[in-house]
């Protein structure tokens, strides 16, 4: 797989599991491109929905994504601390175009102080239902938000205290 060049701006296109587009975010830029992890940074960043809407990312982020877990970590600095954004999401593939990956809508939102909320699991079981995911994808998606609450609670990868920080400075000798 080709990876992404660091200093280099990318789009992220989020699919569902049916193949459409769900949502794209115009400019991240590249701080780490590897054939299995890509990190990158956005501060209002021109959001387009499947609908046509769009909005505008309100602070600077740190986006993780993983080629071997089914999972992606977006870290957003504000004010008050930290706040991650967790998807479950199928590995991401990249090409010349943008990172690409699938959007399962379970979702974890972790706050400054390590407590989170397990979020869209109405929604997980509707699109399970009508997109008809397979019991081994089912499977894979579980075992994989286990892996993901587990890296939060050892304060692992992304959730280590210095991880956002860091990269946000290096995402600041870009700008």
């Amino acid at each position: 797989m080709v990876a992404p060049r660091p200093g280099t701006k990318m789009k992220i296109q989020s699919y569902k599991h049916n193949g459409l587009l769900h949502r794209v975010w115009e400019n991240s830029l590249v701080l780490k491109g590897t054939d299995t992890i890509v990190i990158g940074a956005n501060d209002r960043t021109l959001v387009t929905e499947s609908d046509g809407r769009t909005w505008i990312t309100r602070e600077p982020a740190i986006c993780y994504f993983h080629a071997r877990h089914w999972f992606n970590i977006i870290g957003m600095l504000r004010d008050d601390g930290i706040y991650y954004y967790c998807n479950i999401s199928s590995p991401f593939v990249y090409d010349d175009e943008a990172l690409k990956y699938i959007d399962y809508d379970l979702d974890v939102k972790v706050y400054p102080d390590m407590t989170y909320n397990l979020l869209d699991e109405d929604e997980y079981e509707e699109h399970r239902r009508q997109m008809n995911y397979p019991e081994v994808l089912d499977r894979i998606l579980h075992n994989n938000m286990d892996l993901l609450l587990l890296w939060i609670r050892q304060r692992k990868g992304p959730f280590s205290p210095e991880f956002v920080d860091q990269w946000y400075e290096r995402y600041l000798t870009y700008r």
